[in-house]
């Protein structure tokens, strides 16, 4: 059998922003715990992401284990996040939840850097947005992320990404938050039941992967070309999509860590 470890893990704490590698994440109703818990939402309270905001990717967060979250705007200062009592119906692929908005000006610094009007805004634990139950037979909830609490991609489906279109992409392009070393390309497919630890995680559905994987993280320019979409295209597409990675829900645990062994389990270990 296959010696499978985590050699990489992610956390996301504001939707569409740069992300921030770590060496553990903590688990909590939502998932990773402080991940994506933030959000940008424009005026009328709809989630605005890179797919139409490409820069926000150049906005580096900075986030205490506590959970407090900085933000670095390019040629701006480092504004704080906190948040206000002032409540904000908001949307997120079409699921409507009651999210508070950032007190401290934040949201004013992010509109005049973006030059349109938007907000942030911070999903509380009184907030309940259920993943979809078509994929996922239990109550498990998830903050701001587009579906799933979860998105584990394996190192060696990426080298072959790589290899097909003869570019070195990034992982971050994929903007995973567990990352699979030790296995096949594309055995993520098969794979339904995960042991990490103390952690059960189930992969649910594949993820489909849109134009956020053409943007450069490092500058929020898109690939003129759309790679690594159209790469994964020719050679990933399926009746729901171009698909790259796991989409995961984790049903018990309280943390995963980078090095630790993962287990592929042959059946429900509940």
């Amino acid at each position: 059998m296959a010696n499978l470890q985590i050699s990489g893990l992610y956390r996301y704490p504001v939707k569409s922003l740069a992300g921030i590698a770590v060496d553990e994440i903590c688990l909590d109703d939502f998932g990773p715990a402080h991940d994506r818990r933030w959000m940008v939402v424009d005026k009328e309270g709809v989630f605005v992401t890179q797919r139409t905001e490409p820069r926000l990717a150049l906005i580096r967060p900075n986030q205490t284990s506590a959970g407090l979250v900085s933000l670095q705007i390019p040629d701006t200062e480092s504004v704080a996040l906190t948040a206000s009592g002032e409540l904000q119906s908001v949307s997120v692929w079409g699921d409507r939840v009651t999210g508070l908005r950032a007190a401290n000006g934040a949201s004013d610094l992010l509109s005049r850097w973006l030059g349109r009007e938007v907000y942030l805004v911070y999903m509380p634990e009184s907030s309940v947005r259920p993943v979809d139950p078509d994929y996922v037979a239990g109550d498990r909830r998830v903050g701001f992320a587009d579906g799933f609490p979860f998105l584990i991609v394996n190192e060696a489906s990426l080298a072959q990404v790589n290899e097909w279109s003869g570019q070195a992409w990034e992982i971050l392009r994929f903007r995973p938050g567990l990352v699979i070393r030790g296995a096949e390309p594309f055995a993520e497919d098969q794979w339904q039941w995960l042991r990490v630890g103390d952690a059960v995680l189930e992969c649910v559905k594949p993820c489909s992967r849109c134009i956020v994987t053409t943007i450069d993280p490092a500058t929020g320019e898109p690939h003129p070309e759309r790679e690594p979409l159209r790469t994964l295209g020719r050679h990933r597409r399926t009746s729901s999509g171009v698909i790259f990675g796991q989409n995961a829900v984790h049903w018990r645990g309280a943390r995963i860590s980078v090095g630790e062994q993962v287990e592929i389990l042959d059946g429900c270990p509940l």
